[in-house]
């Protein structure tokens, strides 16, 4: 990170207000986080990480994937990454190497 001068980029009634609460030492300003990730406002990336943990948990429950593929309308080839991708994050939770 790179140390900026005030009076080279701030207004002066700017620094003048920063100066009430802090003088001479340096702060960090953090990078403004307005955007939202994807689905996160719809709810489609909560429903869709539920999904997948009940895709693992059927799996995981013996059910084959042809079955799996029926209930969800999903192909093999999906059903196979999502169970991938559960037990990876899975084990990186702390979970055994059965599930």
């Amino acid at each position: 990170m790179k140390y900026k001068n005030a009076k080279n980029i701030l207004p002066e009634e700017l620094i003048s207000q920063i100066q009430k609460y802090i003088q001479g030492d340096i702060i960090y300003i953090p990078i403004q986080r307005n955007k939202i990730s994807w689905g996160e406002k719809s709810g489609a990336k909560d429903a869709i990480n539920s999904r997948n943990k009940e895709i693992f948990e059927l799996y995981n429950k013996g059910y084959s994937l042809e079955e799996i593929q029926g209930i969800f309308n999903l192909s093999e080839s999906s059903i196979r990454k999502i169970i991938s991708k559960m037990k990876k994050s899975n084990l990186c939770l702390g979970g055994s190497e059965n599930e």
